[in-house]
């Protein structure tokens, strides 16, 4: 799974110095991070509609293609920020095998 994440990750930062014209991402990247953040959240909202519509239709497909688009989203906005998808992966494996609740109780500390 990490083979496509870092392929992508390539794609996003070779836009990074594309013309906006030429690219969608590299016209995300020249309108800036508010505007990322703007799509992470409409992806977000659309993802949660799909889930909703999914559990009574019972067909996943709408909520696999909004997930999708949620997730590349947030991988514009990490490498926006300078940050690769493999820091993401590190940290949900440092997770992984820990409770819910130690995790979570865990953050909290840390503020």
């Amino acid at each position: 799974m990490s083979d496509i994440l870092s392929q992508l990750f390539q794609v996003l930062e070779s836009r990074k110095g594309a013309d906006p014209d030429s690219s969608y991402v590299a016209s995300l990247y020249a309108r800036g991070l508010n505007k990322i953040l703007e799509k992470v959240g409409e992806e977000a909202v659309e993802t949660i509609l799909a889930a909703r519509d999914s559990e009574v239709s019972g067909d996943n497909k709408a909520l696999i293609s909004e997930t999708a688009d949620l997730w590349f989203h947030s991988l514009v906005m990490l490498a926006k920020l300078g940050e690769h998808p493999d820091k993401v992966l590190a940290e949900l494996e440092r997770r992984f095998g820990l409770s819910g609740h130690d995790e979570k109780a865990s953050r909290s500390q840390k503020h």
